[in-house]
């Protein structure tokens, strides 16, 4: 179902609003924005349908509404049957009508360039809905012919190409979804209180509180067996962060606690540990404090 609006300043900007075409295929759907560039390459024809995307990203029904009525109104047709126009297309007689934040967008010119191409690969690569299309005019027995031909994705590949993009778009959201963004509040037997510590940072102060009060590495890492490989990296001597790092060349700073103020000297060496930590967390704080003299003094507890 297709509706224009005329182009017009906004915001004071110098750039126009082409026309566009919402894709009403049913609730909560995509609106499409359709560029059109008369240049022989497409120009920046993915820039300014970015931004146009991103205009109309957050149009709702009732502003849909308005702009069908110019549209009618433009033609001479009656405005006051835009919004039953689009309730019959969407078949929904009644009630709200949500349109989705996700946009398509549509490229058509006579060519593009290789900038163009690749940009388009690109954002559809990172879970855009993007199309090309070929639109070139012939001359033929006092007509205008227009040949239209889909170029970007290719018609043979384009299910493969969107069942790619949806499972990449599924996979972000499993793993957005599994993040744990929980955050703690540790108090050690001295009465320090370190608060909104993430999880890394929050095993970290509970192991050093555990140092402190005598419990050696050796120990601390009996009461996490599943880390026993990585929790921590040590070597003789009383060494700085670097030093130490040296000795284990295999191994990454950016996933150890190794800053010469984090590192742990113990009986003649010097330990640090690993800062990679995950659902395990709080089960290994747990064996840890477990391991601790009575009356140890160290609480703790997560922040809403």
């Amino acid at each position: 179902m297709a509706e224009s609006q005329k182009p017009k300043q906004t915001n004071g900007s110098s750039h126009f609003i082409r026309p566009w075409t919402p894709d009403f295929y049913g609730k909560a759907t995509p609106l499409t924005v359709i560029e059109l560039k008369r240049t022989e390459d497409g120009g920046h024809i993915e820039l300014q349908a970015l931004r146009y995307a991103a205009m109309v990203s957050t149009l709702k029904f009732e502003q849909a509404v308005e702009v069908h009525q110019k549209y009618r109104a433009s033609r001479g047709l009656p405005t006051d049957s835009a919004e039953r126009t689009i309730r019959e297309f969407l078949d929904a007689e009644d009630g709200p009508v949500a349109f989705s934040n996700q946009v398509r967008i549509i490229l058509a010119s006579a060519d593009f360039s290789k900038e163009v191409t690749s940009t388009v690969l690109w954002l559809n690569a990172q879970g855009l809905d993007i199309m090309c299309c070929r639109m070139r005019p012939y001359a033929f027995q006092g007509r205008v012919l227009l040949d239209v031909q889909q170029v970007i994705p290719l018609p043979e590949a384009a299910a493969f190409q969107v069942a790619i993009r949806e499972k990449t778009l599924a996979q972000a959201a499993v793993e957005a979804s599994g993040r744990d963004y929980t955050r703690y509040r540790v108090q050690t037997s001295q009465g320090e209180e370190f608060t909104n510590l993430p999880k890394r940072r929050f095993i970290y102060e509970v192991v050093r509180e555990a140092i402190r009060l005598g419990i050696k590495p050796g120990i601390v890492l009996n009461a996490v067996p599943w880390r026993q490989s990585n929790m921590f990296i040590s070597a003789p001597g009383k060494l700085t962060g670097e030093e130490l790092m040296a000795t284990a060349s295999t191994k990454s700073p950016t996933r150890y606690f190794c800053d010469d103020i984090e590192l742990f000297h113990v009986e003649g060496n010097t330990y640090a540990m690993t800062n990679q930590w995950g659902p395990r967390t709080e089960e290994a704080v747990k064996n840890i404090i477990g391991v601790l003299p009575e009356n140890h003094g160290l609480k703790y507890n997560t922040m809403a």
